[in-house]
């Protein structure tokens, strides 16, 4: 069964499939549609979740054991399957098609891929999946259509745009849609609810503060303690707003936590980046990061970025900027107890 992207909700608020294909050229969407679907099986009894990722070194008999390894106490099973190359190989293949005759009553598996060429998409495993349950795949819109699916992200957020507003993003993230994604939350962090100007749009985009946010997310993952508190006295002095620093000082804690919690659980490298959503040349940064803070070091960090948070909000005293300062401290300071 194919399922187009409008559709997923209003199908996730009915009985789930037993299988789901989430493939496609745009990784965000992707991981959205996926994450979706996992939060609609927890809703629906699905308690357990197990992880696959078919990389190197995979084993494909892993797939068979795990649908055979239901619960002793009736819970229901979410499968996890994940292949980052899109190509299962024969032996892949094979185990595709012969889980699909698993899939039913307490076990349910969501396959996510990228985008797939003709030939996959013929292929007899491809054939199988789609038969068996429901195929998603998400594609970047076209650039005309950006606009449009800009203004509905802002509005998720109570926002909306002018026209020349709209237009203004699109033309710069060029079709990113994670660059885009990145500008609306920016969006929402500095402006209140409503429709944005060209002026405001074009303020937040092209405000160099916006840049020295970035590198104070890079330099913190580099562990460079110097460096993190000179741009930090460098936002102070231009006024930056201080929903701005927080948002990016706790979203890397909040990466680096999930990385650390898959590490912490025997999981590899590149089986947990993927888990936290980390892909490409940031998984360098990250690697060092990770073997720097330990999980009991990234929780502390989380609940000083959630004071911080109440202070921002006028629900708890202090000075923010010093807060900001120690909690990039505590996250660039090596650690002794961090795993390797």
């Amino acid at each position: 069964m194919q399922l187009r992207s409008e559709q997923l909700a209003e199908h996730l608020a009915r009985p789930l499939a037993p299988l789901y294909v989430v493939h496609g050229d745009e990784p965000l969407l992707v991981l959205e549609a996926a994450d979706a679907i996992r939060t609609a099986a927890r809703g629906q009894g699905y308690d357990e979740r197990e992880v696959l990722v078919a990389g190197a070194g995979f084993r494909w008999d892993q797939l068979a054991q795990a649908g055979g390894n239901l619960s002793l106490f009736g819970g229901n099973k979410l499968i996890d399957l994940r292949i980052p190359s899109g190509k299962p190989g024969r032996d892949g293949g094979e185990a595709l098609q012969r889980h699909c005759e698993k899939s039913g009553e307490g076990l349910m598996t969501l396959i996510t891929l990228p985008q797939l060429d003709w030939q996959a998409k013929k292929a007899a495993w491809f054939t199988a999946l789609g038969q068996a349950g429901v195929v998603l795949e998400l594609n970047a819109p076209p650039l005309h259509l950006l606009p449009n699916w800009i203004d509905m992200r802002l509005a998720r957020q109570k926002q909306s745009g002018t026209v020349e507003a709209l237009a203004f993003i699109a033309g710069h993230v060029e079709g990113n849609l994670l660059a885009a994604h990145q500008e609306i939350q920016k969006l929402g962090l500095l402006y209140p609810q409503g429709q944005l100007t060209l002026e405001q749009v074009e303020e937040s985009v092209l405000d160099v503060t916006r840049y020295d946010v970035d590198k104070l997310r890079a330099a913190l993952l580099a562990g460079d303690t110097q460096r993190c508190a000179r741009l930090l006295e460098g936002l102070r002095a231009e006024d930056t707003a201080p929903p701005l620093v927080l948002w990016a000082l706790a979203q890397e804690t909040r990466t680096l936590a999930q990385l650390r919690i898959q590490l912490d659980q025997g999981a590899s490298f590149d089986s947990a980046c993927s888990a936290a959503k980390i892909f490409g040349a940031r998984q360098g940064a990250y690697r060092n990061a990770a073997q720097r803070c330990p999980t009991p070091l990234l929780r502390t960090a989380l609940l000083q970025a959630a004071r911080i948070d109440r202070m921002i909000k006028g629900l708890a005293r202090g000075d923010l900027w010093d807060e900001f300062l120690q909690l990039a401290l505590r996250l660039t300071k090596t650690s002794r107890r961090a795993a390797t």
